[in-house]
């Protein structure tokens, strides 16, 4: 049973290595994730739902059986890791972690409906099936290299999220008092003006909401130019955390896992 157990660990396991059988568990699940997000996208077609809800259903019900199989799989093997040694604490902190919280929401919605619950709150719940996009993470180096990427780069990111919030209402403010008598209907205040701010800010420019006074256009056109520089930032910081990233990442395809040693250096 330890040897099963330790075995069921290392095929189920991201962090380690478990041959082709792991490889094979880590496509056949995304595989099954991308089929169940295609499930819910095309289930909210109710011609194409209602002629073949019965298929749905039964794949439904086998996917959440597959999600349920592997949820308790992972939370009997966890205690294999050293970080979750203990039977019963090591479980319950595994247990509340971030990714088995989305494993748990990619399959619970599907068991509430047997508590006899109101059907409206039902309907609202299955929303969380959603969820299952989130579990790919689980498989896919892509994305965690991006989580990654994005840990490392919080701060910077924070700074240029703060950074654009206040550029939002200064602009926004900025432009209440230039068009409020104009249009008082469309910056009759600044939360109202923070539509034209956030559409123009990040480029977009529907068009439904414009300045109409001349020193209105001639700032609008200034926050237009200035936004493309500000919203250009986060891409230059995710591009240089890839960047950070991959380089570590050849630097430890270098490095022997047995010894430590650089593996192109001579004995």
């Amino acid at each position: 049973m330890p040897k099963f157990k330790r075995t069921i660990f290392e095929i189920i396991d991201t962090t380690h290595s478990g041959g082709n059988a792991s490889r094979a568990f880590d496509i056949g699940m995304l595989i099954l994730i991308f089929f169940n997000i295609l499930a819910v996208v095309l289930e909210t077609e109710e011609g194409l739902y209602s002629q073949y809800k019965i298929h749905f259903q039964y794949f439904e019900i086998f996917s959440v059986g597959v999600f349920t199989v592997e949820y308790i799989f992972r939370l009997w093997t966890c205690t294999e890791h050293i970080k979750y040694k203990s039977p019963i604490l090591g479980r319950l902190r595994y247990a509340l972690s971030p990714s088995m919280l989305i494993d748990l929401l990619s399959f619970l919605p599907f068991y509430l409906p047997l508590g006899g619950m109101d059907l409206r709150f039902i309907r609202a719940v299955r929303l969380f099936r959603l969820f299952r996009l989130f579990k790919m993470g689980r498989y896919s180096q892509s994305l965690n290299k991006l989580a990654n990427v994005i840990k490392s780069k919080k701060e910077e990111l924070i700074i240029t999220l703060f950074s654009s919030i206040v550029l939002l209402i200064m602009a926004s403010s900025l432009m209440y008092f230039i068009e409020r008598e104009s249009q008082p209907e469309l910056f009759g205040s600044i939360p109202k003006a923070m539509w034209w701010g956030a559409v123009t800010l990040t480029t977009v420019g529907y068009g439904d909401v414009y300045p109409m006074t001349l020193l209105g256009r001639i700032i609008g056109a200034f926050i237009a130019v200035l936004g493309i520089g500000l919203f250009a930032l986060p891409a230059g910081i995710i591009a240089s955390g890839f960047a950070t990233e991959l380089q570590k990442q050849k630097q430890e395809q270098k490095i022997c896992p047995h010894c430590g040693k650089d593996i192109n250096t001579t004995p």
